[in-house]
């Protein structure tokens, strides 16, 4: 009698299926399928996903990931499609050259800058992200919005897909349970403003060093790109420009840890205890 596991499984051997199709599409692109999914690989990651109450379109082992199934499946719902592939088929449709042979199609929840605004703004405290252009430093300033409690992430213009497979596995699962809003940080940041929020810029070596600037009350941090940092029309919106202290031997700060200091700091003075 086949075991519980091999039941489940439904064997799947070509490489244009539809959905394996949706599956090297959506890693290829980090953009959601025309279901609105989104690809993920990896146990850990798949884990985080089920356990942030994500809706799963279907989920893939290979042959050699199938040792995970037994794990995995009792943690997904029955209705789930779960899918067995030869391996040859699961890596050619995954992101990364040593899968663990598992992914997934997920469906992630979509908010609007006006969602994000709603409700009480004493405490708001935002994130925008101008043309942070590696995926793996919007993946690490998700999780630290996450870790330090702001409200939300907007990701502006030329910034890097959230569902970029680099950006997924370098939130640790903070993507899937931080509200997270695409916008054009121009119109954003002027609406923001006229509702009373307070608009704080990062520099590298211009503006306020951080220990004096007051980050309680309704901010947004605005933290621009790798290389440019924050463009000259947005600074021209900000109420104010910070810069975090720093040896000048060092040019700036990678986006990643500029933005987990900015959101320590504005979580420090606001009084809440972090852990």
């Amino acid at each position: 009698m086949p075991a519980p596991v091999d039941i489940r499984l439904r064997p799947v051997t070509s490489r244009q299926n539809a959905l394996v199709k949706d599956l090297r599409k959506a890693f290829s692109h980090g953009t959601p399928t025309d279901e609105g999914s989104i690809a993920i690989e990896g146990v850990r990651t798949l884990e985080e996903a089920i356990r942030s109450g994500l809706r799963f379109q279907a989920v893939f082992f290979s042959e050699g990931g199938k040792t995970h199934a037994a794990r995995l499946l009792p943690q997904l719902a029955s209705q789930v499609e779960t899918i067995l592939l030869p391996d040859d088929v699961f890596t050619s449709a995954v992101a990364t050259e040593t899968p663990q042979g598992v992914a997934a199609l997920v469906k992630f929840k979509t908010f609007s800058l006006e969602d994000i605004l709603r409700g009480d703004m004493n405490d708001l405290l935002i994130i925008g992200l101008a043309g942070v252009q590696d995926p793996g430093n919007v993946g690490t300033i998700v999780r630290s919005a996450e870790a330090f409690s702001a409200r939300a992430v907007l990701l502006g213009e030329k910034t890097a897909s959230h569902f970029n497979a680099k950006a997924v596995r370098a939130s640790a699962g903070s993507i899937f349970r931080q509200p997270l809003a695409h916008v054009e940080l121009k119109p954003a940041i002027a609406e923001m403003k006229h509702r009373g929020v307070r608009v704080a810029a990062a520099g590298s070596h211009k503006g306020r060093p951080l220990d004096q600037v007051d980050l309680t009350g309704p901010v947004a941090l605005i933290i621009g790109s790798e290389g440019a940092g924050v463009p000259a029309d947005l600074l021209a919106q900000a109420d104010e420009l910070i810069t975090i202290p720093h040896s000048t031997q060092v040019d700036s700060l990678n986006a990643g840890i500029a933005a987990a200091v900015l959101l320590y700091e504005a979580r420090r003075q606001r009084g809440i205890k972090i852990g």
